[in-house]
């Protein structure tokens, strides 16, 4: 045991035992002789007496942590120091106020002239205490919490060297006592230079990371991918004590990557490959898309031109038919007469079919939108099959619904729709009835959808043939031996017209009782004074005359016959005719004198229908004068031109007359300019 001789009066022992910041007493035997300030202050003591009148082990609780009592370990205590000259020792403090808290003590046996003294100093441990009893509780959670995951966990201390790993480790690296106390970058860890000051200064700045992945090759060379994430730990001070984190093996998740990265440079390769042969496919198409084009246009200008050519001598034969008519003929040559007119009409009736058929597919069919009569549709209908029912002998009868007015839609492709289906129930009708029927199937705040349908008691259809009913030149009957004539047409584009006015079209059939065909039509609503004035069926010419007598018509027409034709059927109505071989003809008249209406050809010599009609507008009186498109030129596209250039209508030919003279009534009463 060593000694030291000093007074402890003396002034420099005072001022250094007194200024410490450490709380320190000294104990002689087994009482408190001397203390500092910063002791009473710890302890919370104001009475420096009457904490020198305590016992050591009067400033405890009766029992220690370790279960000690108090007053034995205090005794054990100063005699170890007595007998070993120094002791450090932890010790539970009590304060007075009660509160007690764990002190590390330092015990130091000093000679005062005949006696020994023991020195004490001691400072609060208890946070650090708190922090090491929640490391070692966190080590036991880790440790529990491991055995249950795949990913194993880690520790580092404030120094970064790995203090904990969990079981989980050892299957990915070396046995973890090969780890413990080592730095990461102590290890065989393949990351550039660039990688590694990345990470240190995040682990230098105490900031948490996640997702840092990193590669290590392993004794063979086979290197294997990890991922760990990591959080900043510090204790109740804010210290900053080390990390805590997870980890997992990744290698089968990179090489997964990888293998897709492969998978990926091998699609876009095929990618690229194949939108080549895209490309290839679809410069191809569009080449055989603009062949399909040209041969559309080459189709539809040849069916423009066949239609010229056949409409105009049509128009012709029609045109004198109904003159020698108004003649007084003998029973055998109207006979003759009806045969010819017939034979006409049935030879315009296929040219009309092919060509609707042929701009339907072509997406160039247009309807038009007027104001719609059904009721004078129906009867229109009825008055055209009327004689060869009558020739039958069959009963025609009409079943109209009640309908709202004013409606709106193609009463031209309408009738040609119903007319398509009344035509062919007396075709295949020997006996009985022929029924036109009208139903309200909806209606809505601005439409209604209407169904014709026509039935007969015909031969009927076998179900056979049903299917093909509505195909293009189909018939139910395609022997050679068949009885009853017809392209199969008709139908075909009776249900593409229902289907362009937002309906549909079919059929019921039973054979040798009958069959009934029907349309439905969406047609839109207007006001009810849409439909306007009418006038009665084969009226139209009587009240020409009566409205319109004397009044002077420029016909302009490159065919000779045609011109004569109009002429012969105006003059007939009262009017009084002027003639233009071309459109240079046209204007030269227009400017000799004032015309009620000019009807002209679109193609013409020298200049066409189109050029005249605008230099006619420019003639002062003229600018207003109704002109009318009278031409075998039927394409939509073919009316739109006129439309454009001036023209207030459009015929087709050949021409009805009863049609010609509705027109000129519609534009030639003065409301109508």
């Amino acid at each position: 045991m060593s000694s030291h001789a000093f007074n402890p009066d003396q002034g420099w022992f005072r001022r250094l035992f007194d200024s410490s910041p450490d709380p320190t007493w000294i104990i002689d035997g087994h009482r408190f002789v001397e203390c500092n300030e910063a002791a009473l202050t710890m302890l919370g003591y104001r009475d420096r007496a009457e904490f020198l009148s305590l016992h050591p082990s009067k400033l405890s609780p009766p029992t220690q942590a370790d279960g000690e009592d108090s007053y034995a370990k205090a005794e054990r205590m100063m005699a170890i120091a007595q007998e070993q000259g120094q002791h450090r020792f932890e010790w539970t403090h009590t304060r007075a106020d009660g509160s007690n808290f764990i002190a590390e003590v330092t015990l130091c046996a000093i000679d005062v002239g005949e006696r020994q003294v023991l020195y004490c100093t001691w400072r609060d441990i208890s946070a650090r205490k708190r922090t090491e009893a929640a490391l070692e509780e966190s080590r036991r959670r880790f440790r529990a919490l491991s055995t249950l995951s795949s990913d194993w966990f880690w520790q580092q201390d404030e120094n970064f060297r790995f203090t904990e790993f969990s079981g989980a480790f050892a299957h990915d690296f070396t046995p973890p006592a090969n780890t413990i106390g080592r730095t990461r970058w102590e290890l065989n860890i393949d990351l550039t230079p660039q990688e590694w000051a990345a990470h240190r200064a995040v682990l230098d700045a105490h900031l948490p990371f996640r997702n840092f992945e990193y590669r290590i090759a392993d004794d063979k060379g086979e290197v294997r991918w990890y991922s760990i994430n990591g959080e900043p730990w510090f204790d109740d001070s804010g210290r900053f004590v080390g990390y805590h984190g997870t980890g997992s093996n990744i290698t089968a998740r990179k090489r997964a990557e990888e293998e897709v990265r492969a998978l990926n440079a091998e699609l876009e390769r095929r990618v690229r490959a194949r939108t080549a042969e895209l490309e290839l496919a679809n410069r191809l198409l569009t080449a055989a898309n603009e062949a399909a084009e040209a041969a559309n246009l080459a189709k539809s200008a040849f069916l423009a031109n066949m239609s010229h050519e056949i409409r105009t001598p049509m128009n012709a034969i029609l045109g004198m038919a109904h003159l020698l008519r108004r003649d007084q003929v003998t029973p055998r040559q109207a006979e003759r007469l009806d045969k010819i007119d017939g034979a006409a009409r049935h030879l315009l009736g296929i040219i009309s079919n092919v060509l609707d058929l042929s701009k339907i597919e072509a997406g160039k069919f247009s309807l038009e939108d007027g104001p719609l009569d059904i009721q004078r549709l129906l009867a229109d209908v009825t008055s055209i099959i009327a004689e060869r029912a009558r020739a039958k002998g069959l009963a025609l009868r009409v079943e109209p619904a009640t309908i709202p007015t004013g409606l709106r839609g193609d009463a031209t492709r309408l009738q040609q729709a119903l007319l398509n289906y009344a035509s062919n129930a007396v075709k295949f009708t020997e006996t009985g009835t022929i029924t036109l029927r009208l139903d309200l199937e909806e209606e809505s705040g601005d439409h209604v959808l209407l169904r014709f349908a026509v039935e007969d008691t015909g031969v009927g259809i076998a179900p056979e043939a049903m299917a093909r009913l509505f195909s293009a030149f189909e018939q139910a009957d395609n022997s050679t031996t068949r009885k009853y004539g017809g392209t199969g047409l008709g139908l075909a584009i009776t249900r593409r017209l229902a289907e362009l006015m937002g309906g549909w079209a079919g059929a019921e059939s039973v054979p040798g009782r009958g069959s009934r065909f029907w349309f439905t039509a969406r047609l839109k609503k207007g006001r009810d004074g849409d439909a306007g004035a009418t006038v009665a069926n084969g009226q139209a010419e009587a009240e020409l005359r009566r409205r319109h007598g004397g009044c002077r018509i420029l016909v302009v027409d490159d065919d000779p016959l045609n011109r004569e034709v109009a002429q012969l059927q105006l003059e007939a109505a009262g009017l009084v005719v002027d003639t233009a071989a071309d459109g240079a003809q046209a204007i030269a008249r227009a400017r000799q004198a004032t015309h009620a209406a000019i009807l002209t050809d679109m193609q013409m010599p020298n200049l066409d229908g189109l050029d005249a009609t605008r230099r006619i507008r420019e003639i002062p009186g003229h600018e207003r004068t109704p002109i009318v498109a009278m031409t075998a030129n039927a394409f939509a596209e073919d009316k739109a031109r006129c439309l454009a250039a001036g023209m207030n209508d459009f015929l087709v030919k050949p021409v009805v007359p009863e049609r010609l003279f509705l027109i000129l009534l519609q534009w030639l009463d003065p409301e109508r300019h």
